[in-house]
């Protein structure tokens, strides 16, 4: 039995050449607002409805783990976030272990379209990266 379920897409990270660029893009063209800058990580939150959309500079801390610029051989889309309810680390950690995903040592506390809550990150059969996200959390206690 699954001990969660899928309420949404939380947040997509897309890796960019040009943040700049890629602000005014999304901004002018769709409308989106900036939410959060990380310019030590090279990371932009942008609003998109009820979900985020993030950009990550390809030269930036986060971008340069994806290797080069989109190409053929290069992704462009770093991970994927579903919004999951419950949100049990311990539980969900178990639970991927058992069908032997791999996943993150711990819950981690990210920024996503409701705010600040603990996520666990897994890799499906292709590599792709998936974060599952749970609801927004004051105070926070992270599974180890």
């Amino acid at each position: 039995m699954i001990p969660y379920a899928v309420q949404r897409i939380d947040h997509l990270v897309i890796r960019v050449v040009d943040l700049e660029r890629s602000i005014t893009f999304y901004g002018r063209v769709l409308g989106m607002t900036v939410v959060r800058r990380r310019d030590d990580l090279g990371l932009v939150h942008l609003r998109a409805g009820v979900s985020m959309i993030d950009l990550i500079s390809v030269d930036g801390q986060l971008g340069r783990e994806g290797g080069s610029a989109a190409a053929t051989a290069a992704r462009n889309v770093d991970h994927y976030c579903l919004r999951v309810d419950p949100f049990d680390a311990t539980t969900i950690m178990a639970h991927l272990d058992t069908l032997k995903v791999p996943h993150s040592a711990k819950a981690y506390v990210n920024l996503g379209a409701e705010g600040e809550g603990l996520s666990i990150y897994l890799t499906d059969p292709d590599g792709n990266k998936v974060e599952l996200k749970g609801p927004v959390v004051e105070s926070v206690i992270i599974a180890t």
